[in-house]
């Protein structure tokens, strides 16, 4: 087995002790362990080899554990959302009917205000339950969000009917994406039900980061209702609230300028292509990542099975001879076997240990991004109206003071897209370094645990 070290720090070699000069973070081959007095021989990557002090070197395995040692720590830890945005004071976002202050914030431009203590939930404790006498089942999920520390219990129809309230009244400014499928059959199995708990966790999570979602009367209701009544009540006013679509631009009060149009299109148009490539980059991700799960849980299991298998029958075959110590090399190579057969078994389970939440992050961003398109096109529609406002005011279809309140309806829905621009750039950033410090973290474990086991 060939290992390699990370320079931890600079050594520089005295002449004619036959030691070898190191820079931190510099790689080298190691050569020799076994030269005690605290020294490794060790080459550089030019081909010199000396001597190197052993506490100055982090030995590793293999040269891929130590390269994703370094790799995840170019991933800065970071601990919420809106890490790269300060958080203005101010009143809920569209509660209650009100109005809702944009702020503009340096370069990143206009955001929305986020709320001091952000909100967030747990989905757990899946049970079975039933009406009509049996005749109907479902499975009911506790929703307990930490505002309340109280539960309520919610089934999965129940997440549909919030998911299009959400979409009816938000639809036209922020993108809501769509809950995890329904399924007919299957609904009721373990794992299956596991899945959905943790895909509904992960868009009740995604809900309660957005500051206007999660502010919202019927996002409130749904996490904190006391009873059935109040359930039932809320529901019937979340269906009749008028202010819905288009209509939420004017709860909404920016206190700035008029934004320039152009400049605004310009912005909205490398969105549009950046999360366009975004999209295709995803879908790829997910494409190799499911070809690569299957992989190690088929073809490449087998393999591992075969070579072990092969080394067994081998030592089987080495008993038969008869020969006098034959005994430490069939030993040998029973053991060998078996160890490839736990490989096998630990390269079946690593996909569900890292690239599972990888994969499922890229799912919600797949829907996710599949709703930029329409919450970009409302935008540029509004923008065509505006531009053939000259043209309107000639033919007498609106006069001048028409003209003037369309031009500030169309720079609040600028500075709205601004801000859930903002908002998906800072929770992008955040969410793919969370789930590659996890993915690299679990190749670090899998890896070292491959190499004690050789």
């Amino acid at each position: 087995v060939t290992f390699f070290a990370q320079v931890m720090y600079d050594f520089s070699a005295e002449p004619g002790n036959n030691e070898l000069t190191v820079k931190e973070g510099e790689t080298v081959t190691v050569l020799n362990q076994n030269v005690g007095g605290g020294w490794i021989e060790a080459q550089n990557s030019r081909g010199e080899s000396g001597l190197v002090p052993e506490d100055y070197l982090q030995v590793s395995v293999c040269f891929l554990l130590l390269f994703f040692k370094q790799l995840c720590e170019t991933f800065p830890r970071v601990h919420c959302c809106c890490c790269c945005l300060q958080v203005a004071n101010g009143d809920n976002p569209w509660s209650g009917g009100g109005t809702y202050t944009n702020k503009t914030m340096g370069d990143v431009g206009p955001v929305w205000l986020y709320p001091q203590s952000p909100l967030d939930c747990v989905v757990a404790d899946p049970k079975k339950g039933s009406k009509m006498y049996g005749l109907k089942s479902y499975i009911e999920y506790q929703v307990t969000p930490n505002t309340t520390n109280r539960p309520v219990n919610h089934r999965y129809k129940h997440f549909d009917w919030l998911y299009e309230r959400l979409l009816e009244k938000f639809g036209s400014a922020i993108p809501i994406p769509s809950l995890p499928d329904k399924q007919v059959t299957g609904r009721f199995e373990e794992e299956f039900i596991k899945m959905r708990m943790e895909r509904l966790q992960g868009w009740m999570c995604r809900m309660c980061r957005h500051p206007v979602v999660s502010n919202s009367d019927v996002f409130q209701l749904f996490l904190t209702y006391r009873d059935e009544k109040e359930w039932k009540t809320g529901k019937r006013r979340a269906e009749k609230d008028e202010c819905v679509g288009p209509m939420v631009f004017s709860l909404i009060d920016p206190e700035a300028p008029e934004l320039d149009i152009i400049e605004v299109e310009q912005k909205c148009e490398l969105f549009s292509r950046f999360t366009k490539e975004m999209d295709d980059g995803v879908k790829d991700l997910l494409n190799v990542g499911n070809i690569h799960w299957k992989r190690c849980t088929g073809p490449l299991r087998k393999e591992y099975q075969k070579i072990g298998k092969a080394f067994q029958n081998l030592s089987s075959v080495f008993n038969t001879s008869g020969y006098t110590g034959e005994a430490t090399l069939t030993d040998a190579l029973t053991a060998a076997g078996k160890t490839y057969e736990e490989i096998s078994q630990i390269v079946a389970e690593q996909p569900r240990k890292d690239l599972h939440f990888l994969m499922e992050t890229n799912n919600e961003y797949k829907g996710l991004l599949g709703c930029f398109p329409d919450t970009i096109g409302v935008h540029k529609a509004a923008i065509e109206k505006v531009r053939e406002g000259d043209k309107m005011v000639a033919a007498g279809k609106i006069n001048t003071q028409d003209k003037g309140t369309m031009a500030k309806r169309i720079s609040i829905m600028c500075y709205s897209l601004q801000a859930e621009m903002n908002h998906f750039h800072s929770n992008r950033i955040y969410d793919y370094n969370r789930v590659m410090q996890l993915y690299l973290e679990e190749q670090i474990r899998f890896y070292e645990t491959r190499g004690r086991i050789l």
